[in-house]
Order: C-alpha cells, then sequence, then structure tokens
C-alpha cells in the first residue's frame, strides 16, 4: 500500500514536488535507468546509516518501493531480468556475461521495443549483460574511461545536455558499489560503523563495511550529477527515472543468496506515471514489473514474452499488490549453485539442488568478511536442501520451519507455488543439472575464491 508522506516532505530542507506534465501532452516520456552494483537496500533511503543524500532526495520526490526483489542475486542474470522482462532462465542469461553466458535474444532487451516506438537509446557506463555492448544493440555507447560513477556521469551528463527532441532511453550503469572497495575515508570511520545483518561486528566487519560505505559515497555522487543535469536542462518533469541495483551487497549470505539480503534490491521511480509526492510502497515487486510498466507509461506496446505486471495500478491506488508472490534463482556465478526461491508477503522458501551441500565459497567475493568467516570454519557449514521461513517471525530467515510438523501445510503449498513456478517458465532444472554454455569459464564448486583457476567448458 502506497502511503503519502507529501506533508511531512515538504517540511524537509531541500525537498521538492516535480511539476506535472502538461495538460494533454502527447510526448512520450524519456527513461533514464541508474543502476548501481551490489547495493542492495544499503542506503540511506532505506534507514541505513550510510549518507546517500542523492538518492534520498530521489526518494522524497518520487516513489520507494521497499519490498522489491531482483530476478536472482547474481550479477548477469538479475539485470537479464529486468531488462527483458522474464526470469534468468527464460531469457537465456544462466551466469555472468563476462564468463561467457548471454541472452537467447538480444532483440528482448527493452531497448528494441523501446526502438520501435522512436526511442534513441544510449549506454552510458557498466551494462553487464553481453561480453561486448555492441552486442545488445544500443544506438549510441559513450566510452567512459573507467564504469566507476567518476567517470560514467559526466558523460551522461553532457549527452542530456545535446539531448534533442527524441524521447531516450540512457542507460547509466556504475561500477560501485562492487568490491574491490575504495579506502574508508575520514567520514567511514570503522569505529562506528555497523555491519550489515549477517555479519558478525568485529573489528574485521566494521573496516570491511566502513569501505563499503566509501564506495556507495561515490556512487551517490555520481546520480547526484545525473539528476542535478536532468533539472538543468528542464528534462525532469519528462523524465521517468528509475534507480535500482542488482542485488545484495558482496558479504557472505548476501549476494548471490537467496535470503532477503541477497536478493531484495533498493528501487525506487520518480516522474511520468505518477511516480511523485515521496510516497512509500511495500508492495511485493519484482524486477520482472519494470519492462511492463515502463510499456505503460510510454503508451508502447508490450511484447509476449513479458512475465511481469505494470506498477501503474499500485501507483493509482487501484490495487495492493500485483504479485501474491516473487520468485527468484540461481544458477552459475563463479560456480554452479542451482536453487530456486519463493517468497510471499509472509512465506520464503528455498530449494537446493543437487550433492553440494556446503558454502560454495567461489560464489562469494574475496574481502575482510569473507576471511574471518573462513578461517573460523564456514567451509565446514552443512546446507540445506529446502528451508522455510515465517518472514513475520523470524525476518532474519534462521529458523528453517522445514522440520516443524505444524507448518506443513504451508510447507506443501510453498513447495506447490515453487514447482508451478519451474513448470511454466519451463525451467532447465526440471530436467536435470544445467549445463553451461561452450566456452564459459567456471570455478569450481569446491574451492575457496573466485580468483582461483577456472575451467573452460568444452
Amino acid at each position: 500500500m502506497i502511503n503519502s508522506r507529501r506533508t511531512f516532505l515538504q517540511g524537509i530542507a531541500g525537498a521538492t514536488l516535480l511539476p506535472a506534465q502538461a495538460p494533454g501532452s502527447t510526448s512520450r516520456p524519456n527513461i533514464v535507468y541508474l543502476h548501481s552494483h551490489d547495493t542492495g537496500r544499503y542506503t540511506q533511503p532505506f534507514g541505513q546509516a550510510i549518507p546517500t543524500p542523492n538518492l534520498q532526495r530521489l526518494a522524497e520526490q518520487g516513489i520507494l518501493f521497499r519490498q522489491a526483489f531482483s530476478g536472482a542475486p547474481t550479477c548477469s542474470p538479475s539485470r537479464a531480468a529486468l531488462l527483458t522482462g522474464q526470469c534468468a532462465h527464460q531469457s537465456g542469461m544462466l551466469g555472468l556475461a563476462h564468463r561467457g553466458f548471454s541472452l537467447n535474444d538480444y532483440n528482448q532487451h527493452i531497448i528494441h521495443t523501446l526502438h520501435a516506438a522512436g526511442y534513441h537509446s544510449v549506454l552510458a557506463g557498466i551494462q553487464h549483460l553481453a561480453a561486448k555492448p555492441e552486442t545488445i544493440g544500443y544506438k549510441e555507447i559513450l566510452r567512459p574511461a573507467s564504469m566507476h560513477a567518476q567517470d560514467v556521469a559526466p558523460g551522461a551528463v553532457q549527452f542530456l545536455a545535446r539531448a534533442g527532441a527524441q524521447p531516450f532511453f540512457l542507460d547509466v550503469g556504475f561500477f560501485e558499489t562492487h568490491r574491490e572497495y575504495p579506502p574508508p575515508t575520514a567520514a567511514d570511520d570503522p569505529r562506528y560503523t555497523q555491519p550489515p545483518q549477517p555479519i558478525p561486528d568485529t573489528p574485521e566487519t566494521r573496516r570491511d563495511m566502513a569501505a563499503y560505505h566509501a564506495s556507495a559515497r561515490l556512487m551517490d555522487q555520481g546520480v547526484g550529477e545525473v539528476l542535478d543535469a536532468l533539472d538543468r536542462y528542464n528534462l525532469t518533469a519528462n523524465t521517468l527515472v528509475i534507480s535500482t541495483t542488482d542485488h545484495g551487497i558482496a558479504f557472505p549470505l548476501m549476494k548471490c543468496n537467496l535470503e532477503d539480503n541477497g536478493w531484495g534490491v533498493s528501487l525506487i521511480l520518480r516522474g511520468p506515471g505518477g511516480f511523485q509526492g515521496g510516497k512509500v510502497s511495500d508492495a511485493l515487486i519484482s524486477h520482472v514489473d519494470l519492462f511492463p510498466t515502463v510499456c505503460e507509461v510510454a503508451g508502447v506496446e508490450k511484447p509476449a514474452w513479458l512475465t511481469g505486471r505494470s506498477m501503474l495500478p499500485l501507483v493509482r491506488s487501484e490495487v495492493q499488490e500485483i504479485n501474491e508472490a516473487v520468485f527468484a534463482e540461481v544458477n552459475y556465478h563463479a560456480a554452479y549453485e542451482p536453487k530456486r526461491a519463493v517468497r510471499t508477503k509472509r512465506w520464503k522458501y528455498i530449494r537446493r539442488y543437487g550433492d553440494q551441500h556446503s558454502p560454495v565459497l567461489p560464489n562469494c567475493d574475496d574481502g575482510l568478511s569473507k576471511t574471518l568467516w573462513t578461517q573460523n570454519g564456514w567451509k565446514t557449514q552443512v546446507l540445506p536442501e529446502e528451508s522455510l521461513y515465517d518472514l513475520l517471525f523470524d525476518p532474519t530467515e534462521h529458523l528453517n520451519l522445514v522440520p516443524d510438523a505444524s507448518s506443513k501445510a504451508v510447507l506443501e503449498q510453498m513447495r506447490g507455488r515453487l514447482d508451478g513456478w519451474m513448470r511454466a517458465t519451463n525451467d532447465p532444472l526440471l530436467r536435470g543439472p544445467v549445463r553451461a554454455p561452450h566456452g564459459a569459464k567456471v570455478n569450481n564448486p569446491e574451492g575457496t575464491s573466485p580468483q582461483e583457476p577456472t575451467t573452460v567448458i568444452d
């Protein structure tokens, strides 16, 4: 349900409400897809003590979705779900693009639907859907010196300065907050830093999280440059800004995991379609819902392959939910680790496949927190084949209810939801282990680091 905070926000210094689009206007809105890497919900608008004032400004002007989830807690599959409007195994993106995985059909990328409606598309930063960005089909590709926000944002700003009357889709992707993090600044003092929820509070983890703070600060500066340019060039009123990330932050039990800390994502929309006023929605949202939402806002016919639902009925207060459940998957990250999950408002069910019953350490990026866990026996833990969590009484997902006889009915219902989704989407796991494509590079699941030597699939 969307709760208006207009009166409160008008009292905050610097908070503004966007001008409405001119009555009777028929121009298609511009779209700015503004995304970070490995950020989860660890930013200021989600109540974290991580100063990201520009994302906060965006939230105060738009709508923040507190219960948004990616289609996968891994980089390329998550982006594929958002940009093709279907789950990763439907689009073909079963692993990481730079390791040899790809979409089945790059014409299913949202830009091609928008091209047919007269849009100009621009890639201004990281994309992570193809080994070569030219494969995707952007009309224009900018070439920043790096994929860091300090280099990507200026190029995006330069495009906005010369944007003409043709509607555009501007893809602005920042490397931040991916590891390796920059050194903490004086403003990121580890002594006063809280590690993320699944991680113990130790000197090592505080230093690790302080470095994340420094990375988030740089990402947010890039966000601010783009938002300022939209204002400067009078583009704000007719531009839909989609701000999100691919998945959770790169700490143990977060990125590449199917607990909420792994696939829960930040999501803020601002602009045409009613995404205004500093509102907050608690509705259950999947990244696959963004493609049909863009189509409706832009007045573009939706492709037949889309599996998500437009968010506009929520914005118009016609419904309180558009999804009874959302789904996510992992196939390959650095190593093969097949698992699936379904989540409702209250319940989470996770199923692991195959004979790997210990943590797949190559699927966790190296860092101080991982080192602490590894040195203290993380690899020897035994993971359950199935997990069921009551998110009302157990929001940290620590009490597995699968063995609980009183939860049998819920367990069967959640198993049925997941099985039904897998059948409806023709999940390859239904036919056995999922094979990586020829030439893909994969790590040994029994290894320790994604930096270890890989095997090339023949």
